[in-house]
């Protein structure tokens, strides 16, 4: 891509502290969207991640805020607008897991990680559709996860999040299409994040059993294809789900 492809653009994204929503927002900054980052928790790693923004020249601010809080999400959107007077890309990377096997799961370990992987990308998608209808532009890509396409053990609650985000995003690309919006899903694989860390050896070897390039990905990989979807370059795609998974669904 181009440098400075997204330059003057106003980009949030939500999760956006560390792992692959930081990856996302160091992207879109070098090619020159100013940044709003919104996180939960983890104030060390905003802090950290808005230095590196700043240090690349763009402004960034962070927003604290739960997303799966209709009000909190507004609060977060409306920030973009208050700040930088525009909302021109919404990533809605916040996610959480709550693994265990469906004879084992809590109701509320079911419900915690729909309403926000679910919910929470409905919340910022109904705001910031607000602003972007009356701009008729607008980017926005929702991470989703392969494990929405195909399912995996332990991963009810998680899978059916992502897998309602496709729908999700199938259904908003129609409706916003007619006003030049462009929505589309990214089903990241075995991305290297602190969410996979946690994972025994055992269970990173058989993944990569499952992977055509050996290897994990990293979320520069993300990042990436996440910036041609924020730029005009894609500007006749929507309604699409490209994974980043290194062929491992094929």
């Amino acid at each position: 891509m181009h440098e400075k492809t997204l330059q003057g653009k106003v980009a949030v994204i939500t999760g956006g502290s560390k792992g692959i929503g930081k990856a996302i927002a160091i992207k879109l900054a070098r090619l020159g969207a100013n940044i709003v980052i919104n996180y939960r928790n983890s104030m060390d790693a905003v802090e950290d991640t808005l230095k590196e923004l700043e240090d690349i020249g763009v402004k960034a601010i962070a927003v604290k805020g739960d997303i799966s809080n209709f009000n909190d999400a507004e609060k977060v959107i409306k920030s973009a607008v208050d700040n930088f007077r525009s909302i021109d890309i919404l990533v809605n990377n916040a996610g959480i897991t709550a693994d265990s096997l469906i004879l084992r799961m809590k109701e509320e370990d079911f419900d915690k990680v729909i309403e926000v992987n679910l919910k929470g990308t409905f919340n910022c998608i109904r705001h910031a559709a607000v602003y972007m209808v009356k701009k008729r532009y607008g980017k926005i890509i929702n991470i989703s996860s392969v494990v929405g396409l195909t399912g995996n053990i332990g991963q009810a609650n998680y899978a059916a999040s992502k897998a309602g985000i496709l729908g999700l995003t199938k259904s908003v690309a129609r409706e916003l299409a007619p006003r030049g919006i462009n929505v589309n899903a990214v089903a990241p694989g075995f991305i290297e994040t602190d969410m996979t860390s946690v994972l025994s050896n055992k269970v990173k070897e058989a993944s990569l059993l499952n992977i055509p390039f050996n290897r994990f990905g990293k979320p520069e990989d993300v990042g990436e294809l996440v910036a041609f979807l924020s730029s005009d370059e894609s500007s006749y795609i929507t309604g699409q789900v490209i994974n980043v998974d290194g062929g491992m669904v094929i």
